[in-house]
């Protein structure tokens, strides 16, 4: 074929025409000539031939999986390179002009050569340079760190420190090298060892995906003594899952890394043209919060998490760090914080080693729960990484999205294996031509045509007259070469020549070309079952390390412990935690980073940010922090209306305001004054008693006020009239209680966190000493408080309102008696972990209905044995739940599942919040299906030695009560009154690890429903007001 029908350029090659969009397009590959060398490529492809093209086995008709690579000595023509400049003999360079271009020649080698990973292979030049150096001193051993270091100065101009860096950061990626030694540690920052004392060698994932000197570009090296690759032929998407961080002239690049086998499962989702979604999978294992990752470009942001434990009220644990930071950083951060007053620890200890792990003992006064949260806030354990996806194509550097740099990786390895196979094709017809010639030549005895040949010359004309009869049979004219190797063939291996062995491999040379050829006709196929061997030779053990989750966001003043104290100078105006202000007035305890209210006496205020010392106007009234969004704080405000003015009275929440802007409480008339006002953090409504001036027309004078008949309204209302009769004085009668209700509470599943706003499972109004039930996969509760602020156990599997009445039904396999078993019990009210089940049991189903039943089902030896009703409220009694309950039967059982009785329909009520009622049904199951076969143990069994296991579903189905269909979580939720039924199954079979609920339980699920209720008062009518005097007023 001429050099010119085919168009041999990568499609990331920096002059290609545009990438094929569809995966089953066909390839994009150079093409070779009949005598198996190449075409002249185009730019960007080179080929210098020093190994050989994967080896293909499979029968036709199949995409196999491409084989290993092997190696033969020969090289391609090698292009001068971007130091060829340098290097040059001729001509003299002046320095006069240079300084005009020096910068822009500065800026374009760093980035280019320097901080920049390339598209195609995803590595820098010195990361390039360290594995081409690996690759020419391999020979399956280890080899000193200092050698590598010294091999790779041939390539790389930059002196063995910055070598030896980029060497030890490859290594502890854990990828590319296989290491021995001390090559320091990822986690806790320690620095590898000396480069004469450790060791390293080439990982067989390296050999098998990075080199291929036949399908490699080179470039003569910065002294034009060797030859470099331009970039290496990597079939692998390495740039993503390694990551890359550089800092050039002028701009970055920061690609986080991504998780193996999720890079193979997308290369080969995209060449089938399916969708797929990319994001971080960090090697030191946290949480991460990837809701702005923007697909690694700029502008996203990426929240990461270290993975905190409780493992007692006074001891956290951390086991897995952010990215980016090591355990040192962490700790050292959490130190500063506690030494600014931030948190409040007792000590903290660093015992990492192969696993992290941070104890850290929190002060007696402190709440684990908000230190917790205090952690993040102030210290390295969450840190946001602002990904910026920059590299370099076509000699420019460019920004792209990760899933186009995956997008591109797979069809650059698709191209990559289709010149492979067209080299295999190209290596197969060579040797098919020759072992056809050679058969020829010797079973028709041409080589006597040698005889009585005085010169080569004529030696090699009579051969090649003799051939003349069998070209046809080639697929290929016969050129001098050959014939040169025919004559140059050893008389014993003619006189040896095995036919039958010659036709045999002829024949497997023809099933390997029509092999090649069908995986070249079927590329796509071939490049799928690529990606699929190496996800199955290298996928194991590189599961995901990084939980993704969704982060509720933490107010740094809410979790920030009390470190400064508040004072105020009423008269001055001034106020402040600052040293100067310690013979002022003391307020209250604040932390450093708290916002403060201050109202003076006209009724005007401002909210600032607390500071040593700040002036807001002479006549402070009152001063206290403040929290923003803060919806139950209500203020109870009796103020005047101007000089003469009415007295009007308000009750209103100050929710969200623009910092250090002056506001009004009152109307704003000139000289209003504020006679009462109160402040109520759950929204108390108080009693007053209010004296008025006599008067002569005046048959009241003692009025009791009731802020409870006050609506809550907005902060600029005026508020309600109260009187227009000048007051003599102002008395606390009586301090009212909350006029809010309780709380309602939701519990939002994703981030595993109480809220108010109506995210996720409502769990009901709470108020008071009510509790939740907190039920854990490790066959656990416990019970805790309603606190917004707490941290759940990452087991936890649900959450329920606690009720110390509700019954629960459960049935559980012992392993070691091999029998199921019924218990039932309340909850103790206990806030410690609670085991209701032993380590060698096995959960199956619970419910917590009265009046349910039983329903068990046989197999094996039994299973034309019709299905038993159990009563379960007559067949155990109430008890423990440390109890072993009672065993249920001795047959064979093949599923278990309550029946619940039928209730009749209720009236329509008063619709509650439509994710459920917190009182509902409650059940579930292990989804784990259970094994045929295997027996209960036991004598009317007949086969005692296998044990069944672990049973299935066991959860409602119809409607519990008001809300949602119970047993299917994405059912409808509403007020939907019906029957309370269980219908779920649990199945025996191997036992599996125990979970009290599952993912199809039967609490019915609610919504939300506004809080509040307002109250109106008649406004009073009087005549006009005296003017009041202030001093007899009892104030706030």
């Amino acid at each position: 074929m001429a050099e010119n029908d085919k168009d041999t350029r990568s499609p990331l090659s920096g002059d290609a025409p545009d990438m094929p969009g569809t995966p089953g397009a066909d390839m994009p590959a150079g093409t070779f000539a009949a005598s198996g060398t190449p075409a002249a490529p185009g730019k960007g492809s080179e080929l210098s031939g020093d190994s050989a093209a994967p080896a293909s086995s499979g029968a036709s008709g199949s995409a196999a999986a491409p084989a290993e690579t092997g190696e033969e000595n020969a090289a391609a023509p090698t292009r001068p390179g971007r130091f060829g400049r340098l290097t040059q003999d001729e001509g003299v360079r002046k320095l006069t002009g240079m300084y005009r271009n020096w910068f822009l020649d500065y800026a374009s080698y760093v980035i280019l050569e320097r901080a920049v990973p390339h598209v195609e292979d995803g590595l820098k030049p010195v990361q390039r340079r360290i594995l081409h150096a690996m690759k020419t001193v391999d020979d399956g051993r280890y080899n000193k760190v200092a050698g590598i270091v010294g091999e790779t100065m041939k390539y790389h101009p930059h002196g063995d420190a910055s070598i030896k860096d980029a060497l030890v950061q490859l290594g502890q990626k854990d990828l590319l090298i296989d290491c021995q030694g001390n090559w320091g540690n990822i986690l806790t920052g320690d620095e590898a060892a000396a480069g004469r004392y450790i060791e390293a060698r080439l990982s067989k994932f390296a050999l098998d995906v990075v080199f291929n000197r036949k399908t490699t570009e080179w470039m003569r090296s910065y002294d034009g003594r060797n030859d470099e690759p331009v970039t290496l032929p990597i079939k692998f998407p390495l740039l993503l899952a390694q990551g890359s961080d550089g800092i050039a002239v002028g701009l970055a690049s920061k690609i986080l890394p991504h998780n193996f086998v999720e890079l193979i499962n997308a290369a080969i989702a995209h060449l089938e043209g399916r969708d797929f979604q990319l994001y971080p999978d960090f090697p030191t294992g946290g949480m991460a919060d990837v809701s702005r990752y923007n697909d690694g470009l700029r502008g996203g942001a990426v929240k990461v998490r270290a993975k905190i434990s409780k493992i007692d009220k006074r001891t956290l644990a951390i086991t897995e760090i952010p990215y980016t930071t090591t355990t040192e950083s962490i700790k050292e951060s959490i130190i500063k914080a506690n030494d600014k007053g931030k948190i409040k620890i007792r000590k903290v200890d660093d015992n990492t080693a192969d696993k992290v792990e941070i104890v850290i003992q929190v002060a007696p006064d402190e709440s684990s729960d908000k230190t917790i949260d205090a952690l993040y806030a102030f210290t390295d354990c969450e840190v946001s990484i602002a990904p910026n996806a920059c590299v370099i194509w076509d000699e420019k550097p460019h920004f792209l999205g990760v899933k186009e740099i995956l997008r591109r990786s797979a069809e650059h390895t698709k191209y990559l294996l289709g010149r492979e196979l067209e080299i295999r094709l190209g290596e197969l017809q060579e040797a098919w031509h020759a072992a056809s010639l050679e058969r020829i030549f010797i079973e028709h005895r041409l080589y006597q045509l040698i005889e009585g040949c005085k010169t080569r010359e004529e030696a090699y004309a009579a051969v090649d007259k003799g051939l003349e009869p069998f070209k046809k049979q080639l697929r290929r004219e016969v050129t001098t070469e050959d014939v040169q190797k025919l004559t140059e063939l050893k008389f014993i291996r003619i006189s040896r020549y095995d036919t039958e062995k010659a036709d045999n491999e002829i024949r497997q040379i023809e099933e390997d070309i029509r092999s090649t050829q069908y995986h070249l006709a079927h590329l796509t196929e071939y490049a799928v079952a690529w990606y699929e061997r190496i996800r199955d030779k290298y996928g194991k053990g590189r599961e995901r390390r990084t939980e993704l989750r969704e982060f509720d966001s933490i107010e740094a003043t809410k979790v920030a412990v009390t470190n400064a104290r508040l004072y105020v100078d009423r008269a001055e105006g001034f106020f402040g935690i600052g040293k100067s202000m310690k013979d002022a007035e003391p307020v209250c305890d604040c932390s450093d980073i708290d916002d403060v209210i201050v109202f003076t006496k006209e009724g005007r205020y401002v909210i600032t940010k607390v500071s040593d010392k700040a002036f807001f106007q002479k006549g402070i009234y009152y001063i206290g922090v403040f929290k923003r969004n803060d919806e139950r704080t209500i203020y109870n405000v009796l103020y005047r209306d101007g000089k003469n003015g009415p007295l009007m009275m308000k009750r209103c929440a100050i929710k969200g305001v623009t910092r250090d802007k002056e506001y009004d409480i009152t109307k704003g008339t000139p000289k209003s004054e504020i006679l009462y006002m109160s402040v109520n953090p759950n929204g108390e409504a108080e009693v007053l008693k209010v004296y008025f001036k006599p008067r002569p027309r005046l048959k009241k004078v003692i009025v009791d006020l009731d802020f409870s008949t006050l609506a809550i309204k907005g902060r600029q209302s005026q508020g309600n009239l109260f009187s227009r009769y000048g007051i003599h004085k102002i008395v606390l009668k009586e301090r009212g209680a909350s006029t809010l209700g309780g709380l309602n509470v939701w519990f939002d599943e994703d981030v595993r966190r109480l809220n108010s706003d109506g995210r996720g499972k409502w769990l009901g109004e709470f108020k008071g000493d009510d509790k939740l039930i907190v039920w854990t996969s490790k066959n656990q509760y416990y019970i805790t408080g309603y606190d917004l602020g707490q941290h759940f156990p990452d087991e936890t599997v649900r959450v329920d309102r606690y009720d110390p009445d509700r019954i629960y039904s459960l049935c559980y396999y012992d392993r070691g008696q091999r029998y199921y078993y019924m218990k039932r019990f309340t909850a103790e009210t206990s806030d410690r972990l609670q085991a209701f089940l032993d380590e060698d049991a096995d959960f199956v189903c619970v419910t917590d209905c009265r009046g349910a039943q039983l329903e068990i089902a046989y197999k094996g030896a039994h299973a034309t044995r019709p299905a038993d009703l159990v009563d379960v409220d007559e067949f155990v009694g109430v008890k423990s739940h440390r109890a072993k309950g009672k065993r249920l039967t001795t047959y064979d059982v093949a599923a278990l599942r309550f029946v619940e009785p039928e209730l009749p329909p209720e009236p329509d009520g008063e619709e509650v919040p439509s994710d459920g009622d917190p009182d509902g049904a409650f059940g579930g199951g292990n989804p784990a299906a259970a094994a045929d076969g295997g027996a209960v143990g036991s004598e009317d069994a007949g086969n005692a030695g296998n044990a069944s296991g672990n049973g299935g579903h066991a959860g409602c189905d119809g409607h519990a009560g008001n809300g949602a269909v119970p047993g299917n979580p994405e059912g409808p939720a509403g007020n939907v009154p019906g029957a309370a039924g269980r219908d779920a199954v649990s199945r025996t079979g191997k036992p599996a690890a125990a979970k009290p609920v599952a993912a199809t339980h039967g609490l019915p699920q609610s919504g939300t429903v506004a809080g509040g209720v307002e109250f109106e008062i008649e406004r009073a009518k009087g005549d006009a007001d005296e003017v009041i005097d202030p001093e007899q007023l009892n104030l706030f």
